[in-house]
């Protein structure tokens, strides 16, 4: 039995393309340009402002307004980055039977902290989450392991004895590098490489509700 559960953020535990996407239109009317529907951009919203910017603005780094427009769009993302955003179908049934069982769940993310906690306190996690380990929390983020290593010592829990949860190939690759049992999500983001079903999760669901099956929940 799987004795803790731990999710990506975006695309895994909360849908937040629709926020993401408002703040790339943002930029988009500073430039007079239209806004792009938040459909196109959902792909590739796990890719973070990189994947936004080429997506919205074709722009990337090294292009000479790279770094003033990726820091406007954390700006315009800062000032209202809980408006469109929910948790998915599922994530708080399967919480709360984590929860009742007595066992910690926690969020694993590249999302720097400083969005990371105050989107988690207007969701009304924050206080619920026995680990918060954002992309800045350890010295390198996902797919590198530390970050895995940071949250299973904050819950006190062996790696083995853990379920990763993902929506991208980094997920999965750092659940794997400590030996965690890994799911793929397909309702998740998914991004623009390699399909779901080669990136070599252990499980792959379409609804989180499957998860808690996995977990030894119901």
């Amino acid at each position: 039995m799987f004795e803790a559960v731990l999710f990506d953020l975006d695309g895994t535990f909360a849908d937040t393309a629709p926020d993401l996407a408002a703040a790339l239109n943002r930029l988009r009317s500073d430039l007079g340009l239209a806004a792009l529907p938040a459909a196109r951009l959902r792909s590739l919203t796990s890719q973070g402002v990189r994947g936004m910017l080429k997506a919205g603005l074709d722009m990337q780094p090294g292009d000479p307004d790279y770094a003033e427009f990726h820091d406007r769009f954390l700006l315009y993302y800062s000032q209202d980055i809980c408006v469109g955003t929910t948790v998915f179908p599922g994530i708080d049934e399967l919480l709360g039977g984590f929860e009742r069982r007595g066992s910690p769940w926690g969020i694993i993310t590249n999302k720097a902290q400083r969005f990371t906690l105050p989107l988690l306190n207007q969701l009304g996690y924050a206080k619920r989450a026995a680990c918060v380990v954002s992309g800045d929390s350890a010295r390198r983020a996902k797919p590198a392991a530390q970050p895995m290593h940071l949250a299973c010592a904050l819950i006190s829990r062996e790696p083995a004895r853990c379920l990763y949860v993902g929506d991208d190939l980094r997920d999965i690759q750092a659940g794997r590098a400590v030996g965690m049992a890994t799911v793929a999500v397909r309702y998740g983001y998914l991004g623009d490489g390699a399909p779901i079903e080669a990136w070599g999760a252990d499980h792959l669901v379409d609804d989180a509700r499957e998860i808690a099956a996995l977990a030894g929940i119901y």
